[in-house]
């Protein structure tokens, strides 16, 4: 950044994105905020404003399945947990909501790990393309990361989303996409090589990536998924005595580490 980058912005935002002139119109991206994207529901316009893209009907009913198919209102679930918690403890709806997206930025769930696989599917599609192995590149990642993003799970050994997930790519026609088709090579060859299960996280990635998602774009678009989830949470806690969600005695606490530590 240089002082002139400073002096451009210093008396006016410069922005490509919109702005909103009062008691006349608002543009979005170019395009009037009423008059041009007022017949498109939410989730469309949500993904304009990242993209700048229009969407086909068949392409927003993927998208939309994406955020549905993994909307589980369990607060044992990490993000619902915290969620819930802050209910509970009779903080507000949008704080409670927020902490829950905040600790969805995790290393071995949520936006990063999605990131990571779409970074992933895309670069090894490109590899793949200009002659080099797939077992080699995988073999590549394993030993530089211990992990290949999207494959494995934390905590269960199937993902029950993924049938439901290819069941709708197929019903939708996105099934024969090259990244989609690359995710399910992979998950072959590490479940015959390295016995890993694939989780849903390389089929969404694999979906993102046919669509023409950036790696940025893709996390923008995950970001809010698990709201829905959250919610009902949220809602339990508020309904519970204030501080009995998630109480535990001393004496319940398993512990099965040294007797003594010198802290």
């Amino acid at each position: 950044m240089s002082l002139q980058d400073l002096l451009d912005q210093e008396r006016s935002h410069k922005t490509a994105m919109g702005k909103a002139f009062l008691c006349d119109r608002v543009v979005f991206r170019g395009k009037d905020l009423h008059q041009e994207l007022g017949d498109k529901d939410w989730f469309s316009l949500y993904l304009f404003s990242i993209t700048g893209k229009e969407y086909t009907i068949d392409e927003i009913k993927m998208l939309n399945y994406i955020w549905l198919c993994t909307s589980y209102p369990d607060p044992s679930i990490w993000p619902n947990h915290v969620t819930e918690l802050a209910g509970n403890s009779r903080s507000t709806p949008s704080l409670s909501l927020m902490s829950g997206m905040a600790i969805s930025e995790a290393s071995i769930y949520g936006r990063r790990p999605d990131r990571r696989a779409i970074s992933f599917l895309q670069s090894t599609n490109k590899a793949v393309k200009e002659g080099a192995e797939l077992g080699e590149i995988l073999l590549a990642e394993l030993k530089k990361y211990r992990v290949v993003y999207g494959y494995g799970r934390p905590l269960a050994r199937i993902d029950e989303r993924i049938l439901h997930t290819v069941k709708k790519a197929k019903e939708l026609g996105f099934a024969d996409g090259e990244h989609f088709q690359l995710a399910l090579e992979v998950y072959r060859y590490l479940r015959k090589n390295k016995r890993l299960s694939m989780n849903v996280a390389a089929l969404d990635a694999a979906l993102c990536a046919d669509m023409g998602m950036t790696p940025e774009q893709y996390q923008l678009f995950m970001t809010p998924c698990f709201i829905a989830g959250m919610v009902p949470c949220f809602i339990d806690g508020i309904t519970k005595p204030e501080g009995s969600v998630f109480a535990m005695r001393c004496e319940s606490i398993k512990y099965s580490g040294v007797e003594k530590r010198s802290w």
